[in-house]
């Protein structure tokens, strides 16, 4: 996208960055002289160390040594990519064209060039794997081979990100399944992609870097547009290059440039754009050496804005600039980072923070359609262990499965494309609107599909006895849970259900959800990624009373945990922990308490009535006009020490929206699920994980949960829709730390009018749940077990009747550590004949030991893997389980293989496409496997530039991608 030159965002934004100017040929920007400098003072000392004595590398490139000039003292990479601004610059087929109109560009270059020195050798740098797919699935298998080839030897490279995104609320899991594609290219072909970034948005979050390293990353790099922002100075970073350090101490080495001259320089996301004038630049300018005082720079991206980009310009340049005292490398980006990471690795500054985000928030400018992105990747958590469960009997359940699946993966890595403005000079509004929609429903046709035929499959496996209707109840979580289960029943009534196992009648009453009658009962000890059986029985049963009580004329209701006021507006007035003498946690600020909807125009008021009251649970319903159309359902059950809050909004809107939760805490204290890490809502300085610089306070990520505490005790509140929240007042540049309020964002254009999905794309119904808990110190596993307990409901299904599992009561999968939590369990990617997929999360703030166990099928053998299903190590088993460490707030993804497996027939990935999704298009344009055309260096939509004079240099050569060590699952003969 465009900087302030010609970006008619920029032109429009009251907050844009004043300095953002863009230059044919760099230029200082006019502050640098003043930056202090003493926060950089050993980067000079680290030169002057090096100055002369730079180490010779010896790796190869076709045969050719990297420098030819070993006295030159600087080594400067030029990367030339073409930033995909995918729907904004120009539409799905235009870009895909443009995608494969490139790659056989470069892979004709790439030969022609084959003979120069390796330093001056064409190179390309896609910006996303979807570039890759895309090619597979449009050429031949003789033209994506050869592509690969490219890829292998380094003149192409790919990174692990899909496109260009932004990820600042994006779920963990949608994160690395949007990753998946590389893994399955790793595992095809024995690649190691070891690169992965975020491009142009001026923030990025905290745990993203450790999720990106937990796949095999090692390197990144950001350049920002200055444009769209709000972010004061974000041009002026603290170092310009740094050991990017994850909380579960996982590193990344991260170019962060300052952008010291536009997007068009270093630090913007076309830091190449004048590949000539940048060599000048960066070997010159005193304002960027003060900030970048290393011998070993590289300069990325080229494109800028442009739909296409044809050039060899790149080679020409490296090698008119090199000359005695530099070395000019046409870059495939890996090159830099290995250069560097070996020349000065051991001397980089640590960084570990989050700098909030910035046009990730245009998400919420489509609330619903994000939303049920939300939804989809946590049903998935559910869909995907039935579908385990299934798999470990049925080997044939996920067969045909892949070209949806595949579909569903790189869906959910587009979504967070970073063009959320929308406002693109070449596609509408209206557009961006479109495509978002049809990505979240080819999400959710593959995830909603999967769990339909998970619990169909199941019921057909477990064993049954007698004329009796009966049900499993599903728990798809690892410890040991209880809690409502509703079943789908449209039988004669009265009925009562017994627990199989026990014999026991269990608290049962009959309900209406959404129009659908469903039989609801209490589902207890309902054991670890397992199930019990429950069967049906005809008359009222004895266990009529002991549920919830609900008054609409009071707006009382209460279990034995909680007594809740609620307000005729929807909003809870008093919430009483009667475990706490009855302590009050609701607070007023201004006229809003919890779960008050607030648009800045009033709390208004409503009408309450009362919903499925009986043994089991009790609901108040609020229905309101004010300050927009909503219904809201308070809802408590029996037994538990849990509020479940659903808020129904039927009305467009396009203001930024609010739900307010006051609570009263003193000195509070807040936690949150960030992006893979659950980070302290203060500053750094303060104790907190949040920049003091750089960042943007206003709208923190508000994954599944936020906790508050102080006092010695606290709340936890569970978001399964929403996606960002304020903290108290905050603001833009001040995060507010002491005011114990959070409000969730319900949906808006937070930027004003001229960025995101204008009036929510038309959209009226807006689906927001929550929930609440009480507690007394803050514990990280308790806020995030209640919150997916939220959010994973109790799966039920028939039984038909089968053999494989037993008639009562039944659990696959064990976790020892109380702290470790099971993030994912799913078949394998390429089979379940290779095992099942566990990843676990240790919550705590130390290391922690955890045995893994499935106990019905002891396992056999393990590896650990990578987030993308790269196996990485073997690791021992001893008695049927896996013993392994995990880092503090540590993923760690394992291939497990059960005894059942081991002696199976295992599936081989194949190289060969399985499927062209009908969304991509065809190309008619054709490539051989020996290029013998003659290349013309050229650029689309880009101006004609006058070429520095060329310079005298010596030829030299570029290194060649690590041969990396590829692990095959170990298979017993």
């Amino acid at each position: 996208m465009t900087s302030s030159q010609h970006d008619p965002r920029l032109d429009h934004h009251p907050h844009a960055h004043p300095h953002s100017h863009d230059h044919d040929h760099p230029s200082d920007h006019h502050h640098a002289s003043s930056l202090p400098l003493s926060r950089r003072h050993f980067l000079a000392a680290s030169a002057g160390a090096l100055a002369g004595a730079l180490l010779l590398k010896v790796a190869q490139v076709t045969g050719k040594p990297i420098w030819a000039s070993p006295t030159a003292t600087k080594r400067i990479y030029l990367a030339p990519d073409d930033h995909t601004d995918y729907m904004w610059t120009a539409d799905e087929a235009t870009y895909r064209t443009a995608f494969l109109t490139m790659l056989d560009y470069y892979l004709d270059a790439a030969d022609s060039t084959a003979n120069n020195p390796a330093a001056y050798q064409s190179r390309w740098n896609c910006d996303g794997s979807f570039w890759v797919q895309t090619y597979e699935r449009n050429r031949t298998a003789a033209q994506f081979d050869r592509l690969i080839s490219r890829i292998r030897d380094g003149h192409i490279s790919m990174p692990l990100n899909p496109l260009c995104v932004v990820l600042g609320g994006a779920p963990a899991e949608a994160v690395l399944r949007g990753m998946s594609y590389p893994g399955q290219l790793e595992r095809r072909y024995g690649l190691h992609f070891t690169l992965a970034y975020a491009m142009e948005n001026q923030t990025q979050p905290y745990g993203i870097g450790a999720l990106w390293a937990g796949a095999g990353a090692k390197y990144t790099w950001k350049g920002i547009c200055g444009c769209a922002s709000k972010v004061s100075d974000a041009w002026d970073r603290e170092h310009d290059i740094y050991w990017w350090v994850g909380p579960d101490g996982s590193k990344i080495l991260t170019k962060w440039n300052s952008m010291l001259s536009g997007s068009q320089s270093m630090g913007g996301y076309a830091e190449a754009r004048n590949p000539t004038g940048i060599v000048d630049y960066v070997d010159a300018n005193t304002s960027f050496i003060a900030r970048f005082a290393y011998n070993v720079i590289g300069a990325f991206g080229q494109g800028w804005d442009d739909l296409q980009t044809l050039t060899q310009t790149f080679v020409a340049a490296a090698q008119a600039q090199t000359n005695a005292n530099r070395q000019v490398i046409v870059s495939n980006e890996q090159d830099f980072f290995e250069d560097f990471e070996t020349t000065y690795g051991a001397n980089l500054p640590n960084v570990a923070c989050t700098f909030g985000n910035e046009w990730e928030l245009y998400v919420a400018s489509l609330a619903e359609a994000s939303a049920r992105v939300k939804r989809a990747v946590e049903k998935l958590h559910g869909a995907e262990a039935l579908a385990t469960v299934v798999s470990l009997k049925t080997h044939s359940f996920m067969d045909g499965r892949s070209t949806a699946r595949d579909l569903a993966w790189m869906d959910l890595g587009l979504y967070w494309e970073h063009c959320w403005t929308a406002d693109g000079p070449n596609v509408a509004n209206s557009a961006r609107r479109d495509w978002q929609r049809r990505l979240v429903t080819e999400i959710e046709a593959y995830v909603n599909t999967l769990y339909a035929d998970g619990v169909t499959a199941l019921g057909g496996l477990i064993q049954k006895s007698g004329t009796n209707s009966r049900f499993f109840v599903f728990n798809p979580l690892s410890w040991t849970r209880t809690d409502m289960a509703d079943f789908a029943y449209t039988g004669v009534t009265p009925v009562h259900v017994i627990e199989v196992s026990t014999g026991q009648e269990v608290p049962s009453q009959i309900v209406t959800v959404d129009g659908q009658q469903y039989l609801r009962i209490l589902a207890s000890g309902i054991p670890s990624v397992g199930y019990k059986v429950f069967e049906i029985q005809a008359g009222a049963g004895t266990l009529t009373g002991g549920g919830p009580t609900a008054d609409a004329s009071t707006g009382v209701i209460e279990n034995a945990a909680y007594r809740v006021t609620v307000a005729s507006r929807g909003a809870i007035t008093s919430l009483l922990d009667k475990s706490n003498s009855n302590r009050e946690f609701a607070k007023a600020f201004g006229s809003y308490v919890v779960n008050d909807l607030d648009n800045g125009t009033g709390t208004g008021s409503g009408t309450l009535t009362v919903e499925n009251v009986g043994p089991v649970s009790a609901t108040l319903i609020a229905v309101s006009s004010s300050p927009l159309a909503h219904t809201s359902r308070i809802t408590l059950v029996r037994g538990l020490n849990r509020v479940n809050l659903r808020n129904d909004i039927t009305q467009n809107f396009s203001d930024a929206l609010k739900w307010r939760f006051g609570f009263n805490l003193t000195a509070p204290d807040t936690w949150h699920e960030e992006v893979g890490a659950i980070i302290r809502a203060k500053l750094t300085t303060a104790g907190g994980h949040y920049s003091p610089r750089n960042a943007r306070y206003d709208w923190l990520t508000l994954n599944r949960f936020a906790d508050m505490s102080g006092g010695g005790v606290g709340i936890t509140l569970s978001n399964a829709d929403c996606y960002y929240m304020q903290l108290g007042n905050s603001t833009v540049s001040t995060l507010d730390a002491s005011t114990s309020q959070i409000s969730a964002l319900a949906g808006g254009q937070v930027d004003g009018t001229n960025y995101g999905i204008q009036n929510q794309g038309g959209d009226t119904n807006f689906l927001q749940r929550f929930a609440l808990q009480t507690h007394a110190a803050y514990d990280p596993a308790a806020a995030l077990r209640m919150a997916l307990e939220h959010q994973n409901p109790l799966i039920t299904g028939a039984i038909s009747g089968g053999s494989a599992y037993p008639a009562d009561i039944f659990s696959l999968l064990t976790i020892s550590n109380a702290n470790v939590l099971l993030s994912a369990l799913k078949p394998a990617d390429d089979s379940v004949l290779q095992g099942v997929v566990a990843r676990v999360w240790n919550l705590s703030s130390s290391s922690a030991d955890v045995a893994l166990t499935l106990p019905p099928d002891p396992i056999d053998r393990a590896q650990q893997l990578s987030h993308i299903e790269t196996p990485v190590a073997d690791l021992s088993v001893s008695g049927g389980a896996v013993n392994d460490s995990l880092a503090a707030q540590q993923l760690k993804t394992y291939g497990l293989v059960p005894q059942s497996l081991s002696g199976q027939p295992t599936a081989t990935p194949t190289s060969t496409p399985t499927s062209t999704p009908t969304s991509t298009p065809t190309s008619t344009s054709t490539s051989t496997s020996t290029p013998t055309k003659t290349l013309t260096p050229t650029k689309t939509a880009t101006p004609t530039k006058t070429s520095t004079p060329a310079k005298t240099g010596t030829p030299t050569a570029t290194p060649v991608l690590d041969k990396h060590v590829f692990l095959p699952i170990i298979r017993k003969e």
